[in-house]
């Protein structure tokens, strides 16, 4: 993430905690950048230097301005018109994780061979909580590479129950004690 959507990201969740729009907001800037996403053509439009700033942002005004909160609206004008709608992801990225702090959430993010069940997910994510004493958000991500077992993500620390980071420990002991 640079610093640029550190910083308007940032001023935007204050802007949002100061009108108690927060959560409002967060889900809609989701909304908005599943819809990038989807159409990156639409996107680009939006940066495209040859069509007249006044006229991408009232592209902006036409799509979202009465769907979304009038804040971010404004915020998206802003980024058009300062050329730096390309950090919109990265300032969606600044503004969740200032909630998450705000609210005591952590992101977990788990990553097996195959899907995992919703049972499956719920027992993880009970688990984590608990050692955690935060409300957890779990993100699943597959990784045909890993043969077996699991490997998570939470805060900056990876717990690795997965066959290969087992064998790897082992290896590791093996290393110390042979050493």
């Amino acid at each position: 993430m640079t610093q640029t959507a550190r910083l308007y990201g940032g001023s935007l969740y204050d802007l949002a905690a100061e009108e108690q729009l927060t959560e409002e907001i967060m889900q809609q800037m989701q909304e908005i950048r599943k819809i990038f996403r989807k159409y990156p053509k639409y996107l680009h439009l939006l940066k495209e230097p040859s069509i007249p700033k006044e006229e991408r942002k009232r592209m902006i005004e036409a799509a979202f301005g009465t769907q979304a909160e009038r804040y971010l609206v404004s915020f998206l004008k802003l980024l058009c018109d300062k050329g730096i709608l390309s950090e919109y992801a990265g300032c969606c990225d600044e503004f969740t994780r200032r909630y998450n702090t705000d609210h005591g959430i952590a992101e977990a993010v788990v990553t097996s061979a195959v899907a995992l069940s919703k049972e499956q997910m719920a027992a993880l994510k009970r688990k984590l909580e608990k050692a955690s004493g935060k409300k957890i958000v779990l993100v699943q991500r597959r990784d045909p590479s890993i043969l077996a077992g699991l490997r998570v993500e939470l805060e900056g620390k990876q717990m690795d129950g997965t066959i290969q980071g087992r064998l790897s420990g082992i290896s590791r002991k093996l290393d110390e004690i042979i050493v």
